[in-house]
């Protein structure tokens, strides 16, 4: 019993750590105009360094519901300030072909949900939860 009870636990734990991990950024694309998720958006996630250049680390597309819930499980989130860039040149008519959205990230342990809500001519943003 007890091999199973520990066995159990460790599967528990590393489900646990996996998670925690590949959630630590996510993102969607709500389309204002036509009140729905804009799917098949490229996104690209990077961070800046200490020369105030920027790294890409990660890169995803919107799934149908206009959604990333991660962006690679090799992708350690810590205290820095990131960007997610919208490549919305490919989504129909916009004003924006491309949206820049810079944040701090000041506890690593915290999820940061950095959603955009689009229209043709105009964009917003702000954490969510």
């Amino acid at each position: 019993m007890s091999l199973i009870h520990n066995l159990s636990a460790g599967i528990l734990f590393s489900l646990v750590s996996t998670a925690a991990h590949a959630e630590g950024i996510s993102t969607h694309v709500l389309d204002i105009a036509n009140g729905v998720g804009r799917a098949d958006v490229p996104i690209t996630l990077s961070v800046q360094d200490e020369n105030n250049s920027w790294t890409d680390i990660g890169s995803a597309t919107t799934g149908e519901n206009g959604r990333v819930e991660s962006f690679g499980e090799d992708i350690t989130v810590e205290e820095g300030v990131y960007k997610l860039t919208f490549d919305m040149s490919e989504t129909g008519e916009t004003f924006f072909p491309e949206i820049n959205v810079v944040f701090n990230v000041e506890d690593p342990e915290e999820h940061y949900h950095v959603p955009v809500v689009v229209s043709p001519y105009g964009y917003s943003t702000y954490r969510g939860n």
